[in-house]
Formats: structure tokens, sequence, C-alpha cells
């Protein structure tokens, strides 16, 4: 666990919940992390990293190269994962360390007086499940159930009885493929615009990395300058252009558009691994090469 606070003293930008925060790790490297405080304590940041050694070297930086009273230099990050207030209910669903966007979006509906909430969390083991401690005491323990499967997948939880009847409930889920595939699976019959994922295994990448390039629609023969601010949806809004779309975040599959040349950079998670080279969710994903042309 970090806590953050400003080399002055002053209050932090205010966040909410589901947001993430981009670090510039002692190695060196841009990295981006979900914030776990509550979105109404703005004297200090909290972030809870992982070590993974066999990652790319950015939490085990973090977690080896950080002492307490170092600088750490931060760029204000994004929220693709944005808590929905005033929805009827909410239905969590994380898995290991995938707990931190879900806890910052508890402390906040804890914080407005919500309780329409329920957490399923997912863990290997009691003992290595992050916050279980805090999580087991109130005021979340009534709303929290803990299922842990040892690492046996024959003991996974079974997710269909959650989620079998649609609802007006908002669902959130963040934790590994695995769990974000079945969650997925279970709940192909819900709206798409109930049901958000986010997966602590694909960051979303800060805009400050990101390349300029071109998007040429074959109808018209049209090209298309993309920032690396901007992505292709809202380049092509900005045209003029005329383009479906829902959830903003790669997981509601409405902004589908064919790919017929380039190659792109796909980070959304609904196309399957043999779909990439015919299609792109252009609301998240860009491109490898230096223009890419659509289907429009």
């Amino acid at each position: 666990m970090f806590r953050l606070s400003a080399l002055d003293g002053e209050r932090l930008p205010a966040f909410k919940a589901g947001a993430h925060l981009s670090v510039k790790t002692p190695s060196g490297q841009n990295r981006s992390y979900s914030l776990c405080s509550s979105p109404s304590e703005n004297h200090f940041y909290e972030l809870a990293i992982k070590k993974e050694d066999k990652g790319r070297g950015g939490s085990s930086s973090m977690v080896d190269g950080l002492k307490e009273g170092d600088l750490l230099e931060v760029i204000e990050g994004a929220n693709y994962f944005e808590l929905k207030q005033g929805q009827p209910r909410y239905i969590f669903v994380a898995g290991g360390i995938g707990i931190t966007p879900i806890l910052s979006m508890m402390h906040s509906l804890l914080h407005e007086g919500v309780e329409n909430f329920v957490l399923h969390y997912c863990t290997r083991e009691k003992e290595s499940t992050p916050f279980f401690d805090l999580l087991s005491q109130e005021p979340f323990a009534s709303h929290v159930h803990f299922h842990h499967d040892g690492g046996d997948p024959k003991r996974s939880f079974d997710f269909w009885p959650v989620f079998e009847k649609t609802s007006n409930a908002h669902i959130y889920c963040c934790g590994p493929q695995g769990l974000m595939d079945s969650v997925r699976d279970m709940t192909g019959h819900w709206p798409s615009e109930q049901v958000h994922f986010e997966s602590f295994g694909v960051t979303p990448v800060d805009p400050s990395l990101n390349a300029e390039f071109s998007v040429k629609l074959q109808s018209s023969g049209q090209v298309i300058p993309v920032s690396a601010q901007q992505s292709i949806l809202q380049a092509l809004k900005q045209a003029g252009q005329q383009v479906p779309s829902s959830c903003e975040s790669g997981t509601c599959g409405s902004c589908r558009v064919g790919l017929l040349e380039g190659e792109a950079d796909h980070r959304d998670f609904v196309l399957m691994d043999d779909e990439f080279d015919k299609a792109i969710m252009i609301c998240v994903s860009r491109a490898k090469s230096e223009q890419l042309v659509l289907d429009l």
C-alpha cells in the first residue's frame, strides 16, 4: 500500500471512483494504477500494488524501490471505469488485486449513504486476499461475499445464479482475464450499458504515450488524422461522421467497424483473436501502422 500526498501538503485534485493514476516508477517506466482510496478524501491518494515477479518490472520497482519520504512523479490519470452514481443497485465482482477500483467505489457509495450494493470477491485463499481484514469489518462486511478456490479451477465460483435473471443493477468487474471472461459469458443477456469491465492486466495507456496516425474511409477516400489525445471515435465525430457508440470503454461492442487495411493496436475486451485483422473497436483501439483503412 502506498499513500501519496502533495509536496506542499495542500489538497490533491479531486477524482471519481474507478479512476487510475499514472506514475513514473523508480525504474523510469510509466505505469497506471487504480486509486483505491475514497474520493471524499483529498489529502492523499492510495495505491495498492501487487508485486509481479514475472511482469514488466513496474510493480517490482514500486515495491522494492520506494521508501517513505521519496518523491514520485505523477501524471493525473483518467477514468475509463467510472462508477455511475444513482443506480438502483450495484453488483461488484473482483478478483485478487482487481479489488482496488472496486474498493474506491464502495468507499464512494458508503460516503453518500448508499447501501444497495454487494461484492463477490474471488481469491485463492484467505491469507493472500488483499484488504481481507478491512472488508471483514463493518461497514463493508454485510456487503461482501468471499470466494476462495485454493487455485483449483474446479472450485471456481459459479456466477450463473448471480446473473441468471437480469435486473436494473449495474455490474462492475475487475480482475484476471479468466474471471472477466466468465462474468462476460454469464452476463451476455444483460443490457450492455449495465455491465462494466476493467482488467488490471490490461491497463489503459496514458495519452502521452500514444502516437498519432490517420484513418481512411473506404467509401469516400477521406483521410482523418487521429491525435495522441483523442480516440478514433472522437476523431470521426469531430470530422462530422455519424458512428454508433455506447460504453466508450471497449466492452459493449457497439462501435465495431470493419478493418480493411493496416495494423490495429487492439485495446478492447470484445474481439476474439481471429477477428483482429478484420475489425476494430474505434472507441479505445488505435493503430500500430501509420494508417488504417476503415469500412466506412
